[in-house]
């Protein structure tokens, strides 16, 4: 495969989470169950019926656009995009052509490097981002075919790269990508496994040293990520098995199927289709300068995922794959960036002791506060811990004055109650003690008690030293510092040597 090259090029649909419908007052509601509820004479597609544009669908176009760094057109217009298919209730679909809301555009998708351990970025161009409506839904049941409109005018957005990409891998982190920057903007769920992010790759493969590009395949039915790496990946090494035995790769639409994980010849595409695009005659062209402040959308776009990794590498000292577990959970890297606030408000620290308690309340979170979270199929907006409560938890951690399993213990209540962890520890008496006249009392008895252990660390032994440690913590059931056990251990046994 070294030989040759392969030319990418997506197209991603992305269902926008509006109230209502693209150009009527229907409810957009992807989770309706009954067929054909969320209809009316406009979806429909009856005569004598106009459609009105979703402003609130146009704003979340221009804000992707932004996101994106798209150029935001000042006029832009709706056309017809004609064909016949039976979930399509007009017998055409409105779309834009030739004056979409964004063009020329780009992400940066990241990657680790191995070598270096630092984040690298590819930039993919994007063609375009327009808006249409969506299709209704086909249902397949006992030999028949039925129709579901509800879905039938559901905003859409379209995005096209340009072909830049040239593996499966980039394919793959290009649309994991988009999906989250879609979901820091709020515009859409984009769960592909529901549909509401749908991907066709377009793929052509060729020799390195030849001119042009290969002939282009589409590929069809993808709804997962792994489904987009895949299908790329198969149908790379199928046209390459193709150019090697000297046979002809035919322009044509294919299909992915998850069983034989194939992709399969669906129809034979020689020539673009005609879709007979002329603009829109219902709706007049958008003036979209005037219609939208254009300069207080882009204010609303908040900081993207790749701004965050570098400003979290930069701020807290975090590697790459740290930071990932953040980032791609938003709403836990806020609650994790209001806990840091928290324990600088506590005590502010400096440099590496700074960094050292931010790790320890990274750890804390990702660990053992998402397992409680996982278990209980919480979101961080059902987390009864107030980040207040988290960090001080984190800092009678941080300043050893309770155990980690006294903290495991207490982030466990804390977890169902939201009670001040201050109280919790008071009331059962787990603050740690680090008076070294008490300590020593008990610490002369376990070394009373264990003489052979005590001959052994006399001897050299230093795992002896770790089971004296471990007899005392036992026996004060960890209320006391177990450095500090530690040091006085050594401090009266070497006296007494």
């Amino acid at each position: 495969m070294s030989n040759y090259l392969a030319t990418i090029g997506l197209e991603i649909h992305i269902e926008l989470k509006t109230k209502n419908k693209m150009f009527c007052d229907c409810l957009n509601d992807s989770e309706e169950k009954h067929p054909n509820l969320n209809v009316c004479p406009i979806c429909l597609g009856h005569p004598g019926t106009l459609p009105k544009p979703n402003k609130e669908a146009i704003r979340s176009v221009l804000k992707l656009g932004s996101a994106l760094n798209c150029h935001l057109r000042e006029i832009s217009k709706f056309d017809r995009k004609n064909y016949f298919y039976p979930d399509l209730p007009k017998g055409y679909q409105i779309s834009q052509y030739d004056m979409p809301f964004c063009e020329n555009g780009y992400l940066e998708i990241p990657f680790i490097n191995p070598q270096t351990n630092l984040f690298e970025f590819k930039k993919i161009r994007i063609r375009r981002i327009h808006l249409e409506e969506d299709t209704g839904r086909l249902i397949h049941e006992n030999n028949k075919t039925y129709v579901d409109f509800n879905r039938a005018g559901v905003p859409l957005a379209e995005l096209v790269t340009e072909p830049d990409i040239h593996s499966a891998e980039e394919a793959k982190k290009f649309c994991e990508e988009l999906q989250l920057i879609i979901r820091y903007l709020k515009i859409a769920n984009a769960d592909m496994e529901k549909g509401e992010m749908r991907c066709e790759v377009n793929i052509s493969v060729k020799k390195e040293d030849e001119e042009g590009l290969g002939t282009k395949v589409e590929i069809k039915n993808l709804n997962s990520f792994k489904a987009v790496e895949e299908a790329i990946k198969y149908e790379m090494e199928r046209q390459i098995d193709l150019l090697e035995k000297s046979e002809k790769i035919i322009q044509e639409t294919r299909g992915w199927d998850e069983k034989t994980q194939k992709t399969i010849s669906q129809r034979k595409k020689e020539e673009a289709h005609d879709y007979r695009y002329f603009p829109e005659p219902d709706l007049k062209p958008i003036k979209v300068n005037e219609e939208f402040d254009l300069e207080e959308i882009k204010r609303e776009v908040p900081e993207l995922p790749n701004e965050k990794r570098l400003r979290f590498m930069k701020e807290f000292g975090f590697k790459p794959k740290e930071i990932e577990e953040l980032v791609y959970d938003f709403e836990l890297a806020d609650y994790f960036e209001k806990v840091v606030m928290e324990l600088d408000a506590l005590k502010p620290l400096e440099g590496e002791r700074r960094e050292k308690r931010i790790k320890l309340a990274y750890n804390y979170l990702i660990t053992d506060l998402r397992a409680l979270m996982f278990q209980n199929n919480y979101k961080i907006s059902d987390l009864k811990i107030p980040t207040n409560h988290f960090a001080l938890l984190i800092n009678f951690i941080d300043e050893n004055k309770i155990s980690s399993a006294a903290a495991k213990s207490v982030l466990a209540e804390i977890f169902e109650s939201g009670a001040n962890p201050e109280v919790i520890i008071k009331e059962k008496n787990l603050f740690q003690i680090s008076d070294t006249s008490e300590i020593d009392e008990i610490v002369k008895k376990i070394i009373a008690e264990n003489p052979n252990p005590v001959a052994d660390f006399q001897k050299g032994k230093a795992n002896a030293l770790q089971f004296l440690v471990g007899q005392v913590m036992r026996e004060t059931k960890g209320r006391y510092n177990p450095n500090i056990v530690q040091e006085r251990l050594k401090s009266l046994l070497t006296t007494k040597e």
